[in-house]
């Protein structure tokens, strides 16, 4: 079977964040993913499905696989690097505040 590949790195959105959305999608049909996605009210849904999307196009390019038997068959959220920014405090104090971001990875198969 045949399968395609889309990978997303350095997303500005955390991993546990991003991995409920992914958790609505695994083992989907693509098309059917892409509408969960469409109205689902979170910003990791939009970031899901601009990967989602892009690794249909690249199925598409491949030319040998069937776009509309595509399923969603990996979906995986790693963590990135943060990026740390400094917050004032009180009484010339100061903190950290972390930045996170994530790598995601989908994987879409041909049934």
């Amino acid at each position: 079977m045949a399968s395609s590949r889309a990978h997303l790195s350095y997303t500005f959105m955390g991993s546990q964040k991003l991995n409920l959305v992914a958790a609505l999608v695994r083992g989907k049909k693509a098309q059917s993913a892409l509408d969960i996605l469409k109205f689902t009210p979170k910003k990791g849904a939009r970031i899901l499905s601009k990967v989602i999307r892009s690794a249909i196009a690249n199925a598409d390019h491949k030319g040998s696989i069937d776009v509309d038997n595509l399923y969603v068959q990996k979906v995986d959220v790693g963590q990135g690097m943060m990026h740390y920014r400094v917050h004032a405090r009180a009484r010339g104090s100061a903190a950290w505040v972390r930045k996170k971001t994530s790598h995601v990875t989908v994987e879409l198969e041909e049934r």
